[in-house]
């Protein structure tokens, strides 16, 4: 099916939505690249009842939907997307310190980093690479998102998750089935939702957590760009990094319209100011070309293309959530 080939119920949505449906919504406003085109609606939740109530409703109304947090690893096409986003803002975090294990339990819209900071003022570990992530708490879920050896699957003690037949459900870190940057629900995108997670932590003290997180975000900031751009572009093949084998191809500083392959890290594409979306799908084939014609590696998009490209589309109806 391609974009815009069938009318949504927009009648139906203003009904059961109300008025903080938004329509004809340009999403570059929404991901931290800065490039993408219009969304035919979009609906703001501010909570978890919130969040599950809008689900609930495109479900009935077979609308394809996706949900975006804060915009990370995440690339819109210039087409846009045809359906309604929800923008996840439920970001109600509980710190539990004197649980066995202590824990934290958030809301799926938190900002990770947000945790990890909340986490190091009560003196708990087991988050300081967490503090280094831009997105949000379900797009770490969803992704099994990680940092300096650590990862989402070993720090994950349930997920709550709404499903469409089954409802509510809580997933272990193993109903999830885990693998690197990747989990079921991203290989099975549109088979549930994530509405919450808790997080397993350690005792510590605050002063150790937090010289942990200032640590780790002072080397994060001496090894990646500034500027607009949506994280790491390609996942790490098995013993190597996408980042070596960009380099190696001579790619860096490599561009197609505004988007440049950073000189500072070259699994890293920074927007000018003037990118579109075509510009990094572009960028992003010719240096799975050129790697695979050099080194005979393909290099696996960690970031989530949506959308439509070159007439192929890659319809995301699912949680975002980033």
């Amino acid at each position: 099916m391609t974009p815009n080939s069938f009318p949504l119920p927009m009648d139906d949505l203003r009904t059961l939505l109300g008025d903080r449906l938004q329509e004809n919504v340009p999403l570059s406003s929404y991901t931290t690249a800065r490039v993408g085109g219009i969304a035919d609606a979009m609906i703001a939740v501010g909570s978890g009842e919130e969040l599950e109530k809008a689900v609930l409703t495109l479900w009935k109304l077979k609308v394809p939907f996706m949900i975006l947090g804060s915009g990370a690893n995440l690339l819109v096409s210039d087409k846009g997307f045809h359906g309604v986003v929800i923008l996840n803002r439920a970001h109600q975090i509980i710190v539990d310190a004197t649980g066995n294990p202590p824990s934290i339990w958030a809301e799926s819209g938190a900002i990770f980093g947000t945790i990890a900071r909340r986490a190091a003022l009560r003196g708990l570990s087991g988050l300081e690479w967490a503090a280094t992530i831009p997105g949000t708490l379900g797009g770490a879920v969803y992704g099994n998102a990680g940092a300096f050896g650590s990862d989402m699957q070993s720090g994950l003690m349930l997920a709550e998750i709404l499903h469409p037949v089954y409802g509510r459900q809580f997933w272990t870190p193993d109903k999830m089935e885990y693998g690197y940057r990747t989990s079921v629900l991203k290989r099975n995108p549109g088979q549930a939702v994530i509405l919450a997670a808790r997080l397993r932590c350690q005792i510590s003290s605050p002063e150790v957590v937090q010289e942990k997180i200032a640590e780790l975000s002072a080397k994060r900031k001496s090894t990646q760009p500034p500027g607009a751009s949506m994280g790491s572009m390609f996942k790490n093949p098995a013993g190597d990094y996408a980042g070596r084998l960009i380099e190696a191809a001579g790619l860096k500083g490599v561009r197609c319209g505004g988007v440049q392959v950073s000189q500072v890290h070259a699994n890293f594409f920074v927007n000018d100011e003037s990118a579109t979306a075509s510009d990094y799908w572009q960028l992003i084939k010719l240096v799975q070309h050129t790697v695979l014609e050099k080194f005979n590696v393909h290099l696996e998009l960690e970031i989530e293309p949506v959308g439509a490209w070159n007439g192929e589309e890659t319809l995301v109806v699912k949680r975002i959530s980033r």
